[in-house]
């Protein structure tokens, strides 16, 4: 296993497609800072404190079939891990971790491409471990970290020694079976089924209602709509 780390980087997620070719399969990248670090929707992600974890996973597995899952995946990861701090955590679909409704840690996924064909994914995530109040109030939505959670400061190296060891634990049973292998796991933390939901595809366009109905199988949001129609949602920015 290769880890690269940084002092301060544009991106981990931008360094990891850049450089994908030349990278081994399950490189980590971390940094210690990002200048340009970003969510989903290129929604910036503030990634100026050092105590913090920015990482991510360089993935070229040969099957690709569930390739589309392994966010939902590293959010159960970060869920337990965050729980072994004895915080409970709750997941908004499809890929953020919250605490108390929160954010605490977002993850973004993105292809790597050749000729038009997918050679594998980077997987990023960033973790606020260690952030004064002051800090979090300067973000735009709600937010947390895990040392104002817990009362006390959080060891850095051990938290990401913890996500990388958990995320691996189970990493090829994932990229086998798909999202039927941590479903339990992932619904069990989703407290909005049965609740009025908002979601839109991106920040500008339109936003819908729903009532959410289930996770499915393969890790989509089945939804009813006001007419009382059921849909199934593969992607969108969910408002709770």
């Amino acid at each position: 296993m290769q880890i690269l780390h940084f002092e301060t980087i544009d991106s981990t997620n931008t360094y990891s497609l850049k450089h994908f070719d030349e990278l081994e399969d399950m490189s980590i990248i971390t940094a210690d800072t990002q200048t340009a670090g970003r969510g989903r929707f290129q929604r910036q992600w503030v990634s100026d404190e050092k105590e913090n974890l920015y990482l991510t996973f360089v993935l070229k597995p040969d099957k690709k079939e569930h390739l589309a899952n392994l966010t939902q995946y590293l959010c159960v990861v970060i869920a337990k891990i965050i729980e072994s701090y004895d915080i409970q955590t709750q997941i908004k679909w499809p890929n953020d971790v919250l605490i108390k409704g929160k954010k605490i840690s977002g993850i973004l996924c993105e292809s790597s491409l050749k000729q038009n064909k997918i050679q594998g994914v980077v997987l990023g995530t960033g973790i606020n471990l260690n952030m004064s109040p002051q800090s979090i109030e300067l973000i735009n939505k709600p937010a947390t970290s895990l040392n104002i959670e817990t009362g006390f400061s959080i060891n850095k190296s051990d938290f990401q020694n913890k996500i990388i060891k958990e995320f691996f634990l189970n990493y090829n049973n994932l990229i086998e079976k798909g999202f039927d292998t941590i479903k339990n796991d992932y619904k069990k933390r989703i407290d909005f089924i049965g609740k009025k939901i908002i979601l839109t595809q991106r920040d500008i366009a339109p936003k819908e209602e729903y009532i959410a109905q289930d996770i499915d199988n393969f890790g989509n949001l089945v939804v009813k709509d006001k007419n009382g129609i059921i849909k199934t949602l593969f992607s969108g920015d969910l408002i709770l």
